[in-house]
């Protein structure tokens, strides 16, 4: 849970909405991702507990796939995943501030590049600084989310929110607005390909790790289900569609203007310290990479700061690339290409299920995913959902973000041949 929830949960309802044209619709995609994320967690932890090695996925790949495919997704998280999610926050935390203080809107990328900026310097002065604002943004990220839900369920709103109507407006496809907004609901539960990392540490993951995922990720599923009825409780789909700042503004009209601008620095907060997290995590992909001389600079890549031995240069060319996705990219621009290039890494996770019990039978497996084959095979289907459709609807931000992901095998093979 205080891996998932972070910044999408407020303004991913800005995109689903415009999406969808439907409250009702709405909610049932929130829904969905959230049963397709389960169905996800649950398949993932089998290869987890099969194959505890540290790296996670990478690992994962490269047990069912060999060494190029693992190599290009810890490329994909290098130049595509974690600066992308990197940029979107710190546009998110700039459109968040010049909101709260009234700020000229021309400064949005300039805010956004020195918030990206911060948080790097914040990760530069040492693994343990970084920990402690991640530790403390964790539990202060929770109270705007509670706040919004728990007030909001008891107090009287203005629009007649309708569960059973699943209809997309007038100039919208049912079929491309769904998709499109199921699509943007995936990045606020983006964390959970993490869940069964420590599988191998656990006592008994046969019966743990199971009821991790499905409490955990049904809690969370719960909570996004219960905040966006809330907005949809006290705005009309109308206002909420395409708006980052309906969480805002339902705050202000459930706690006044002093107790809304209270609720808008828990949310920045929140972002900031996913955007902590996203940037501590996302520095030591493409170190771990250099460790095993992937890159033809991979010396340069395992350079360390003096003092808190730090990986510097990984540090500086995430930085890098997150700072011109700023400027070329927008927050929902760049959350779709993400969510498009892991998802598609996620469904080679799901079919090595299949093809690693086929070929390798005798490999211990302490968990087994519950109900095999359907639950993975939900998980498959889900995941090709999410591809074709976003390859239909959206094919220059497919193209753009296979093309980057290729860039990775000459950069592979030209760092062999050294």
């Amino acid at each position: 849970m205080g891996t998932v929830i972070g910044a999408g949960v407020f303004f991913k309802a800005a995109a689903v909405a415009s999406h969808t044209q439907s409250a009702g619709l709405a909610l049932f995609a929130w829904l969905l991702a959230g049963f397709l994320t389960i169905c996800g967690g649950l398949t993932v932890a089998e290869l987890a507990t099969a194959i505890p090695k540290t790296g996670g996925a990478i690992q994962y790949i490269e047990a069912t796939y060999g060494k190029l495919p693992a190599f290009l997704l810890g490329w994909a998280q290098s130049i595509i995943y974690f600066p992308a999610n990197i940029a979107a926050l710190s546009i998110i935390f700039a459109t968040q501030l010049i909101n709260l203080f009234h700020l000229d809107a021309n400064i949005l990328v300039p805010a956004a590049i020195v918030t990206a900026i911060s948080v790097t310097s914040i990760n530069l002065l040492g693994t343990r600084v970084a920990a402690r604002v991640q530790s403390l943004t964790l539990v202060i990220k929770l109270l705007p989310i509670f706040a919004i839900v728990l007030f909001g369920l008891f107090t009287a709103g203005d629009v007649n929110v309708s569960l059973v109507n699943l209809k997309t407006g007038d100039n919208q496809s049912w079929l491309v607005g769904f998709s499109g907004a199921l699509l943007a609901t995936l990045f606020a539960y983006d964390g959970w390909l993490n869940v069964g990392n420590v599988a191998g540490e656990m006592k008994n993951p046969v019966k743990d790790l199971p009821r991790a995922i499905i409490l955990g990720l049904s809690f969370v599923t719960l909570i996004y289900w219960l905040i966006n009825f809330a907005f949809f409780k006290f705005l009309p789909v109308e206002q909420v569609s395409g708006n980052l700042n309906a969480a805002s503004e339902v705050a202000v009209m459930l706690f006044g203007k002093a107790g809304g601008k209270i609720v808008t620095i828990g949310i920045l907060i929140s972002v900031y310290g996913a955007l902590n997290g996203y940037t501590m995590t996302g520095i030591r992909v493409p170190y771990a990479l250099a460790l095993q001389n992937d890159f033809r600079f991979s010396a340069m890549l395992t350079k360390l700061t003096r003092r808190t031995y730090v990986p510097l240069v990984a540090t500086l060319l995430q930085l890098g690339i997150g700072c011109g996705m700023i400027v070329i990219g927008s927050f929902d621009l760049l959350t779709d290409m993400l969510v498009f290039v892991m998802w598609f890494f996620s469904l080679l996770i799901f079919l090595a299920v299949f093809i690693l019990r086929k070929k390798h039978p005798e490999l211990k497996r302490p968990y087994k995913v519950p109900l095999y084959p359907l639950t993975p095979l939900i998980a498959i289907f889900g995941g090709l959902f999410i591809l074709v459709m976003t390859t239909i609807t959206q094919p220059y931000l497919v193209l753009a973000g296979i093309g980057l992901t290729l860039l990775g095998i000459p950069v592979y093979y030209f760092g062999k041949s050294k």
